[in-house]
């Protein structure tokens, strides 16, 4: 059942601006009251009622349907009423306004979903999904978005939790009759579920990972010698003149960011002013610049020139780059290369990913962009991603550390049952049975007001 509240909140749902239709949603025990303030009377439950809203004279404010959804079914589990009107600002304010005259108050950010997921209508992550489908930016984003909405990482998550419980169990009974003796058998059922807890567990963070990188993007730098090309591929990746070209070296002098997407998979490409000494001031702080954004950098493209072949200059940028960041080696300008191939150019750089390209013809773009989204982790899966954010994947990889901790002290039942209520307690966290008040706030604070 839902849980009581006080207050009746009510906020318009829908964007700003002008539109055809505009949404005032009101939700609380006195949502009746509203509805026979506003229409004159109540609404037939979960039907369409075309009317007029009404001020407190009787006289019109707008037309348009209202819908009532009494509790618990309704979005928020509470009673729910919805004003569809005209998408004009100044009318939607005179709606809201009357909403707040009768007695309720304008809703928080994200209080609607919170209100649903404190009555059990959504899980924790069933309700940050809800503001990821608002805020995906690609439709392969939106289709990982509704996955999680409609509850497959929930499940993943607590078919984990429910074999978890299933070995607690067992262990729990071996510290209940410390008499009894452990055979062989019972050691090796433990820790046959054991792996196949952790078996999912992997396959359950992976797919994580690609829903991470589905919602926050991959952050990609250009790096490399002035006139390689780093602001010509730019403009390639991104189908429009974003950078200025120029045969003139130092021409880049700051960080050049363009969002792309390549399968649907977001990526933030930042074009950076040419790695060498210069004498000029201006110049020499866009290099300062492009130093710190590759250290920030989730993966680095260099790029060579491949009518020269790796110079000193680039080998001293190579080993000059963060040890602990990916790099992909991109030649370019392969159009002048003539019947020379780009491996015997590179041959100072075997054993590294190399691709040979040509922003000026746009050969090899398509292979280079396949190799970015290999390169920052993204690999095409048949059933596809789930929706997931970063404390997502901070609790899965802190799950399977305990796990990987249970493992190594077998003979040890109080410390496996720890590891394991541990384990258990951090995939809890994902779904909300575990999870401070702060951080449901700093969650639902990120929603927009009217969801």
């Amino acid at each position: 059942m839902p849980q009581p509240n006080a207050d009746t909140i009510a906020a318009i749902a829908t964007a700003q601006g002008r539109g055809g239709i505009g949404v005032v949603r009101i939700s609380g025990r006195h949502s009746e009251t509203l509805a026979r303030g506003i229409l004159g009377k109540l609404p037939i439950a979960r039907h369409a009622t075309c009317g007029n809203f009404l001020d407190e004279n009787g006289d019109t404010l707008d037309q348009g349907v209202a819908l009532f959804f009494p509790a618990p079914h309704s979005y928020t589990g509470e009673d729910v009423l919805e004003l569809q009107g005209h998408g004009g600002p100044a009318v939607l304010q005179l709606v809201l306004r009357r909403c707040l005259d009768l007695g309720a108050r304008l809703a928080q950010p994200g209080e609607f979903t919170r209100r649903a997921f404190l009555n059990n209508k959504l899980d924790l992550a069933q309700a940050e999904s809800v503001a990821d489908l608002i805020d995906a930016n690609t439709a392969e984003a939106a289709r990982s978005a509704m996955r999680s909405l409609r509850g497959e990482f929930s499940a993943a998550i607590h078919g984990m939790v429910d074999e978890l419980i299933h070995l607690r169990m067992l262990v729990e009974a071996m510290l209940d009759f410390p008499e009894e003796e452990v055979d062989a058998v019972d050691m090796e059922r433990r820790g046959a579920l054991l792996n196949s807890v952790r078996s999912r567990l992997q396959h359950t963070l992976d797919t994580a990972k690609q829903g991470s990188l589905l919602r926050e993007g991959a952050h990609v730098v250009i790096a490399g010698q002035p006139n390689v090309g780093k602001s010509s591929l730019l403009n390639c990746l991104a189908g429009e003149e974003v950078a200025l070209v120029s045969d003139i070296p130092g021409t880049t002098r700051d960080v050049i960011r363009q969002a792309i997407q390549i399968r649907g998979v977001p990526l933030h490409i930042m074009d950076t002013a040419g790695l060498r000494e210069s004498e000029d001031a201006v110049e020499s702080m866009g290099i300062a610049r492009a130093h710190q954004t590759l250290h920030r950098a989730d993966l680095i493209l260099l790029l060579l020139d491949a009518s020269q072949g790796p110079t000193a200059q680039d080998e001293a940028i190579l080993a000059g780059l963060p040890a602990d960041i990916p790099r992909l080696l991109v030649f370019n300008k392969t159009d002048l290369l003539g019947e020379r191939a780009v491996e015997s150019a590179s041959t100072p750089l075997a054993g590294t990913t190399i691709v040979g390209i040509s922003a000026k013809t746009g050969a090899g773009i398509e292979e280079l962009r396949g190799k970015l989204l290999e390169a920052v982790g993204w690999r095409d899966q048949e059933s596809g991603a789930f929706m997931a954010r970063e404390r997502h994947v901070r609790a899965l990889t802190l799950a399977q550390v305990h796990l990987a901790q249970a493992q190594t002290v077998p003979a040890s039942a109080e410390l496996f049952a720890e590891e394991l209520r541990l384990a258990q307690r951090a995939l809890n966290e994902i779904t909300g049975e575990f999870t401070p008040d702060d951080l449901l706030g700093e969650i639902f604070s990120r929603f927009c007001i009217g969801k």
